[in-house]
């Protein structure tokens, strides 16, 4: 067992809520099904709420820790297991597929800051196949995105990104009362699993995404307006996409189906 760290006061601008709920830890630990000879990196570990199941479920760990003040209090906590390794430095700087190296595939999890959850996603994406799965704690309306259907409201560039790399899952919330300090907002737990194969592959991802954004910059406007001097109505129409379709409309398919002609490849 570990030894108990000093109390660490919850910094702002890094974004930190302490997970502490028993009940939800071990509900987490279930839904990440550690086992031992996996590869698991957790992502800002804190006060290692998720890092000691963790480590006892694995007995090997790999934690990402950019707050400093934090890291002397988890070599403390987990010096007895040799196999909890620590990388002090910002994930967002991280290169995943350098980490794996010649390793299996990296199992990653945490609970993200809200500041950082989409643009870290966005890197881990761009990761490929370094990545096996990642379960992580957000905010309930970034699961909701990532998880969204098309015609929705939520449903969007992030949506879009995720669901063409990945099979996501919202499994469950996770309300404020579990953290100190209480966030003013729910959290969910997802789970994104990268597709051994893409089901609608992008002959240029670049293209593809430009493409996404480009659509959803406004999205009460149609796709003739969004992606005028893109493409035009009737490319799109006989692409069997009606030019007068709002972007929220379009599933991942379609959108590939644009860019790929765009790009030159298969349409």
């Amino acid at each position: 067992m570990s030894s108990r760290p000093p109390m660490h006061r919850a910094r702002k601008r890094f974004g930190q809520n302490f997970l502490r709920d028993p009940g939800v830890i071990s509900r987490i630990v279930r839904a990440i099904g550690p086992r031992s000879g996996e590869r698991l990196v957790e992502i800002g570990p804190g006060q290692g709420a998720l890092t000691e199941p963790l480590l006892e479920a694995t007995g090997h760990l790999e934690v990402i820790e950019l707050d400093r003040d934090l890291i002397p209090g988890l070599r403390v906590q987990f010096f007895n297991y040799p196999g909890f390794i620590i990388h002090e430095g910002d994930a967002l700087k991280v290169d995943f597929a350098e980490l794996r190296g010649n390793g299996p595939p990296l199992r990653v999890v945490g609970n993200l800051p809200y500041n950082i959850s989409t643009p870290l996603i966005v890197h881990l994406l761009d990761a490929g196949d370094a990545i096996a799965d990642m379960h992580f704690m957000l905010q309930k309306e970034v699961v909701e995105r990532l998880a969204a259907s098309p015609g929705g409201a939520d449903w969007g560039r992030l949506s879009v990104m995720a669901q063409y790399h990945c099979r996501v899952e919202s499994l469950f919330v996770v309300p404020p009362e579990a953290f100190v300090p209480r966030p003013k907002v729910d959290s969910s737990i997802v789970r994104l699993t990268p597709h051994a194969e893409l089901p609608h592959p992008a002959s240029d991802e670049r293209q593809l995404f430009d493409l996404v954004r480009q659509a959803f910059s406004q999205r009460r406007k149609t796709l003739r307006n969004n992606l005028k001097g893109h493409i035009d109505a009737t490319t799109l129409a006989a692409l069997d996409i009606d030019p007068g379709r709002r972007p929220q409309t379009l599933t991942v398919e379609e959108f590939v189906r644009i860019a790929n002609h765009l790009a030159g490849g298969v349409s």
